[in-house]
């Protein structure tokens, strides 16, 4: 992933808004929260630019992911997903899911917004 690429745009497309790393030292996964739960407890909304999302699930929250710059190979439960530019998925709670892509953008709404507590990663 071009990181510094990546985060230029996100800091031009979304100026002032938090950018999160998955990892600092090498990145499968940056995040921009351009609607934070803080500011709309109902419903939150980041852009995450992704080469790899971590198995994870939410006990509450639903998530729509929307393909803006693609393709997405996403997995819910075991079942894979390709999706490609403008197609959208939804994930309800309690589905394990994780995505891979190749520096793929995606928009993810979750409903309602997202919390540290309600992300639970799987572990292997």
């Amino acid at each position: 992933m071009n990181v510094k690429k990546v985060v230029d745009k996100l800091k031009k497309d979304y100026p002032g808004r938090k950018i999160i790393f998955n990892d600092n030292q090498n990145p499968t996964e940056i995040v921009c929260e351009f609607q934070p739960t803080s500011e709309n407890p109902n419903q939150s909304a980041i852009i995450a630019v992704i080469d790899k999302i971590v198995p994870h699930y939410h006990k509450i929250s639903t998530e729509l992911y929307e393909v803006l710059n693609g393709p997405v190979t996403l997995y819910v439960d075991n079942q894979k997903h390709v999706l490609q530019n403008g197609e959208t998925f939804e994930i309800k709670p309690g589905k394990i899911h994780y995505a891979k892509g190749k520096e793929a953008w995606i928009r993810c709404t979750s409903t309602p917004g997202w919390t540290a507590e309600d992300h639970l990663l799987v572990k292997k």
